[in-house]
């Protein structure tokens, strides 16, 4: 047995997602621990409502393969997310419906209906100490992670342990990201809640990944592989590489090394099939501000001021592309520190209230917000 699966799936025709997704799960022996009667749930990443064709949600091909695996194994199964948004029944209806979750319902999975909410004290934690989260995965009796590989303005990559800040009803997002604004920090919030839940496996749909401006505005790119591990660290770190990133580029890869929980440079575990096979060297990714923040250069005089160039010079910023946006209001919305407001119908940041969370980059529906560099920075990553 291996302890990540990379393994070829050149579409999204149904049979060839089963047979993609079996050898994975073979070779690993994800689903070993599937007992007849047991309640699985699939938290998957149901960011947004989007098409399949998007690339920002796992597309339903995936899911339904999942999902009559585990109906063959006599589990019974359902399906979840908070996305970004009101946490409600009619919101995920239009979720479900758009991103296709439909399909498996029909299979026989549920689609969540319990929007019931907790809290719940984890001292185990670095940062998430105490937080909110929905109350449904309190009924599995095992979680699986079913992530997309995309671009993140904020994290560099979302893939299975991003995938967890799904866990946080939709409407209090802006509060964690209000609460831990540097990315150092939200990285750490992320590991913890994923390793709060432990999900059993994780399913990285990497047929069609999202680059340029991910998670949910980015552009569809052809990777052509499904990604498979009990380990969701070690898959990201897998992942990460395929699209050309490496632990420093993404923060909740830095976040499981410094916890003791990566190596960091490929080893403690084992790997099925041939990663490189898939590596698309002209990945459009998104330089993670962890790039800077994890960069402290000191407390004195100099150190201070090299800190302040650095964080305004060299960390990334959401800008505005006037031309599509069509003056919705939704990133100001969704701002967690309010630093957007809007004038002659179009959103004005404040750059010196901005904490670079990107949640408006994120939820814009029309991609207007995108992830912007000084001329600087653009320099300094070519050296």
């Amino acid at each position: 047995m291996k302890d990540v699966a990379v393994v070829p799936c050149e579409s999204y025709e149904a049979s060839i997602v089963e047979a993609s997704l079996r050898e994975a799960l073979e070779e690993t022996g994800g689903l070993d621990f599937v007992q007849p009667g047991m309640k699985i749930i699939i938290k998957a990443n149901l960011v947004t409502a989007m098409k399949p064709d998007a690339a920002a949600t796992p597309h339903p091909s995936v899911v339904c393969a999942l999902v009559k695996m585990l109906l063959e194994k006599g589990a019974e199964v359902t399906i979840g997310d908070s996305p970004g948004g009101i946490y409600s029944a009619p919101y995920l209806k239009v979720v479900y419906d758009v991103c296709g979750m439909r399909e498996a319902e029909k299979l026989g999975a549920k689609l969540n209906n319990d929007f019931s909410t907790k809290e719940i004290d984890d001292p185990s934690a670095v940062q998430a100490k105490h937080f909110t989260y929905t109350a449904y995965l309190d009924q599995a009796d095992a979680i699986i992670d079913l992530c997309k590989l995309k671009t993140h303005g904020m994290m560099g990559m979302s893939c299975g342990v991003k995938n967890f800040f799904g866990t946080v009803p939709g409407t209090m997002k802006p509060e964690y990201h209000y609460k831990y604004p540097k990315a150092e920090d939200f990285a750490d919030v992320l590991v913890d809640l994923f390793e709060h839940f432990k999900p059993r496996l994780c399913v990285c749909d990497a047929v069609i990944g999202m680059e340029g401006n991910g998670p949910t505005q980015g552009t569809p790119r052809k990777i052509g592989c499904l990604l498979v591990s009990a380990n969701a660290h070690a898959l990201d770190e897998v992942a990460a590489g395929i699209i050309g990133l490496g632990v420093k580029d993404v923060p909740t890869l830095s976040a499981a090394v410094r916890r003791g929980l990566l190596a960091g440079d490929g080893s403690g575990y084992t790997v099925y099939g041939d990663p490189s096979r898939f590596r698309v060297p002209d990945y459009q990714t998104i330089p993670s501000q962890g790039n800077v923040f994890f960069h402290v250069l000191g407390t004195g005089p100099i150190g201070k001021v090299a800190d302040w160039f650095v964080s305004r010079v060299l960390t990334p910023f959401p800008k505005l592309s006037s031309k599509d946006c069509v003056g919705c209001q939704k990133c100001a919305n969704v701002c967690p520190a309010k630093a957007i407001t809007m004038v002659d119908k179009k959103p004005k940041i404040k750059r010196s209230s901005c904490i670079h969370c990107f949640c408006c980059q994120e939820f814009c529906p029309k991609g207007a917000m995108k992830v912007g560099r000084t001329i600087i920075a653009r320099i300094a990553s070519k050296v």
